[in-house]
């Protein structure tokens, strides 16, 4: 049994060895708590990182190899976790059926499906959804032609605010504080390696503000022109972004922007946006 330690006015409880055993509902000081872990082994899969075993598990994710065992063997018995005949792990279906419950991912992209659709029918290139998500906009859905161009960017990948036509648009909506966060980074074009200039990517954002559209045009990993627009919900509020991405040369923004403002303005609708319900011209 334990017994009660006295230490100035503080009374402590310790067990047989003279330990004292961690608080009722708090985790230790020291370490992680094992949710924090799990997380951990999860995120270490990339689009280029799609298997690994349980070694190169270990190692992209920083956890000791016999704690990621056990983790492992946990999330396989979850489901979270796969594990193919060759015995690397791959991120299970459970994860998927989780991930489709998300409302500003699978439920946004029911919505936003017929619209992207009817935009790829105009364009024949890509067309895609994104929404915010911390510092980075996460690519919800694209629609892509077996021969358009190349880009750079996955459904469920990242992209950066400040250099994409859809990352432009939640930027330059998002709320002022955040804009200051960003634009205080050191901020570069990627792959390109192109500085960004603070003053000058304000100035684009009160454009973007102003036109209601982003215009981008990038060289790499080939000349593309990106024309996005964007996506408000029942407040106001803009929820997401919506772009087409076409060869450079191929179709001149001007052409494309009454398309991609006017479908990203019907989606807006469907979502229930007061200011999109109203005749083009009208609303606030």
């Amino acid at each position: 049994m334990g017994h009660t330690a006295v230490v100035g006015h503080t009374a402590q409880v310790t067990n047989a060895s003279g330990a004292s055993p961690a608080p009722r509902g708090r985790r230790p000081a020291h370490g992680e708590p094992v949710i924090d872990r799990a997380f951990a082994l999860l995120t270490a899969f990339t689009a280029a990182r799609r298997s690994m075993t349980l070694a190169e598990l270990s190692r992209a994710s920083g956890t000791p190899p016999s704690t990621a065992l056990r983790l492992a063997r946990r999330l396989l018995q979850l489901g979270a976790l796969e594990r193919g005949a060759d015995g690397r792990y791959v991120i299970g279906l459970r994860l998927w059926e989780l991930a489709s419950l998300a409302p500003r991912g699978h439920g946004l992209r029911e919505v936003a499906l017929p619209y992207m659709e009817d935009l790829y029918e105009a364009t024949h290139q890509h067309v895609l959804l994104a929404v915010r998500d911390g510092a980075e906009a996460l690519l919800v859905e694209r629609l892509s032609a077996r021969d358009a161009v190349n880009v750079l960017y996955r459904v469920g990948g990242r992209l950066p605010l400040h250099s994409t036509g859809v990352g432009l648009v939640l930027l330059a909506h998002a709320e002022a504080r955040f804009q200051d966060q960003i634009l205080a980074r050191p901020l570069v074009h990627e792959p390109e390696g192109v500085p960004v200039s603070p003053a000058a990517l304000r100035r684009t954002l009160a454009e973007v503000r102003r036109t209601g559209l982003a215009v981008v045009e990038r060289s790499e990993p080939g000349p593309v022109v990106a024309v996005a627009a964007p996506v408000r919900g029942g407040d106001d509020s803009v929820v997401a972004a919506l772009s087409v991405v076409v060869p450079a040369g191929g179709a001149e923004p001007r052409g494309l922007s009454p398309a991609v403002r006017a479908t990203a303005r019907a989606l807006s609708r469907s979502l229930g946006s007061p200011r999109s319900a109203a005749p083009p011209g009208t609303g606030p």
